[in-house]
């Protein structure tokens, strides 16, 4: 005797009630649109994994770093303090209105005054105002010679770290032989017999001994680059030496080399002024920190003020590089995060 089947459900509409597994019915006729709910589920799911909006970009490396340094406070001080420094080293005239090399004997190592708040050096030069336009050499040798200590590292150790071989070894060896030279020695020695008084020779100095530090940096950067498997697909697919170079390599090597470069900024200033100090670098009268530090020292009991102002906005300045470049070294190494 066959079993009673169970009463089939009544639909209103006519329609044939869902079977085991489909959607329960709704809406207005009673039913769902199956393929509908699916579709906009799996373009959910496809649009962001994470289940999140579908507009939100994906991070990168520079995103993140960026985003970290947005939110670090010894960044934001230093970039302020950065930023304050360039201004007045392209437009010096708006917080100084005198003239660095118009001197008063008469005022010769006199303190602080309405109107020249650093007071007079041993020269009866107006202090402040010989402090607010040295900024401005200190700043276009520090920039000039990382741009080019950059340069030409990035491109010598890049292209040794790439091809590898003998241009390697020979690399290595010329890099070790300048990492060998005293920095202030070799300035004495090199910048000694310089007459002119610009500053293109002591960029040249510091571009010729410092580019070997850049280019190690670099080499190793772009050795441990080629070997991820991006680079290796890109090779296996016939892509050239140039290709690699300049689409998957550099920018994912670059990352050490800005950050030894900025580090390296506030280092150059300091030497510039080291070397003007010593009277081998720029010379009167060139206006620097360096300069007027060295003509200051002699009156120190007499006139501290003169040697105090100079040397702090050095110190101000030095600094403010380092810490940006140790923020910056902390935002782009992920070991660090």
């Amino acid at each position: 005797m066959p079993e009673p089947q169970p009463p089939e459900p009544h639909v209103s509409g006519g329609q044939r009630a869902p079977e085991d597994g489909a959607i329960a019915a709704t809406g207005l006729d009673g039913t769902m649109d199956l393929a509908t709910t699916e579709g906009e589920t799996l373009e959910k799911r496809l649009g962001d994994p994470a289940g999140g909006d579908p507009a939100d970009k994906a991070r990168s490396l520079w995103s993140d770093a960026w985003r970290d340094l947005r939110r670090n406070p010894v960044f934001i001080i230093s970039s302020l303090v950065i930023l304050f420094l360039v201004v007045i080293s392209l437009w010096p005239s708006l917080i100084a209105s005198g003239n660095p090399l118009k001197c008063d004997l008469s005022k010769a190592q006199e303190g602080a005054q309405p109107g020249h708040p650093f007071g007079y050096d041993g020269q009866g030069c107006d202090v402040y105002t010989r402090t607010v336009y040295g900024a401005r050499i200190s700043i276009a040798v520090g920039v000039c010679a990382t741009l080019g200590v950059a340069l030409l590292g990035s491109v010598l150790g890049g292209l040794a770290g790439f091809f590898g071989g003998f241009s390697d070894s020979i690399l290595s060896r010329i890099t070790d032989v300048f990492f060998a030279i005293p920095v202030v020695l070799g300035g004495l020695v090199l910048l000694s017999v310089v007459t002119s008084n610009s500053i293109w020779p002591v960029i040249g100095f510091m571009v010729l001994l410092g580019w070997p530090q850049i280019s190690r940096i670099a080499r190793g950067s772009v050795i441990t680059a080629k070997q991820n498997d991006y680079v290796q697909a890109a090779r296996a697919l016939g892509a050239s030496n140039s290709r690699m170079l300049l689409r998957h390599i550099t920018p994912n090597a670059v990352a050490p080399v800005i950050v030894v470069a900025t580090i390296a900024l506030g280092t150059y200033i300091a030497l510039e002024a080291t070397l003007s100090y010593l009277g081998v670098g720029l010379k009167p009268p060139s206006v620097s920190w360096g300069i007027d530090i060295s003509a200051a020292s002699p009156y120190i009991r007499n006139a501290p003020h003169a040697l105090l102002w100079p040397s702090g906005a050095l110190a101000i300045t030095v600094l403010a590089f380092i810490m940006l470049g140790d923020a910056v070294r902390d935002a782009l190494d992920p070991k660090l995060r």
